[in-house]
């Protein structure tokens, strides 16, 4: 028994062709769809827990002013990548004034805490280049690639534990496993990945492409001693700033100015 499970396991390990956006060949155990229907169980029990401590912004000057923002960069986003056109697009806004940080699940589920717009003082644009790097993570399937970078170390702990006939070991593997899911940064890779993704979409809604260099540099003067939450999964190399900058240019000829036709709707979590 113990030679069958370890030989599954190793056939587990074996990665799936994946492409990226960009054509950046990725690791896959994990399925962008598998991806989808587990994150939507962790958002969803969130949201729960979230609203049975009153957690959740009701305020509509905040709630209208996400809505906006992000319903311009879904619209875009359904238009550039049609396999997201049928998300569930959905935001929930924290009532947590400490920290700094915004996250999209796989499938569109987002969530954004207070502390990230009023610690930073974001402006518009400078939200909307949040959102679109964190949508763009979405759409390029980094959920699943960290998914799959998380089951991987867990299996290879479970492989130790059965080839030890050890099942306490076994266990552990499984705990990791749904640990490290939630807590993997993205690598430079993704981020790289995310804020070119990001900064179009942000762009062809209609935002100023500088502001994603603006963004950053407010995020690096809160770092000092006590870096944002953001900044914990979100690894930011030194020339980050100086890539940014090099990709406006090019984002400036997509910028119509015009107002959209139609923004998508967006479900807040209330």
């Amino acid at each position: 028994m113990r030679r069958v499970l370890l030989i599954l396991l190793v056939t587990a390990l074996l990665p799936a062709c994946a492409t990226s956006p960009t054509g950046r060949s990725q690791f896959m155990l994990i399925s962008p769809q598998a991806a989808i229907v587990e994150s939507e169980k962790a958002y969803l029990s969130t949201v729960q827990e979230l609203d049975k401590q009153k957690k959740l912004v009701k305020d509509p000057k905040v709630v209208n002013r996400v809505a906006q923002i992000t319903g311009r960069l879904v619209t875009i986003a359904e238009r550039e990548y049609p396999n997201s056109a049928d998300w569930k697009w959905s935001v929930a806004i924290i009532d947590d004034p400490e920290t700094v940080n915004a996250w999209c699940m796989a499938g569109g589920r987002m969530a954004v805490y207070t502390g990230l717009l009023d610690k930073l003082k974001l402006t518009d644009d400078e939200f909307a280049q949040v959102m679109g790097h964190e949508i763009s993570h979405a759409l390029a399937n980094h959920t699943a690639e960290r998914m799959s970078r998380a089951m991987a170390t867990t299996l290879g702990v479970v492989a130790v534990g059965i080839a030890a006939d050890n099942h306490g070991a076994a266990m552990v593997g499984a705990a990791v496993a749904a640990k490290l899911a939630l807590e993997y940064p993205n690598s430079r890779t993704a981020e790289a990945e995310a804020d070119a993704i990001g900064m179009r979409l942000a762009t062809k809604a209609g935002y100023e492409p500088d502001a994603a260099v603006t963004l950053w540099q407010k995020m690096g003067a809160k770092g000092g001693g006590t870096p944002p939450e953001f900044l914990s999964t979100h690894p930011s190399p030194a020339n980050r700033e100086a890539a940014l900058k090099a990709m406006i240019p090019e984002m400036r000829k997509l910028n119509t100015g015009g107002a959209m036709a139609a923004v998508t709707p967006i479900t807040i979590e209330q």
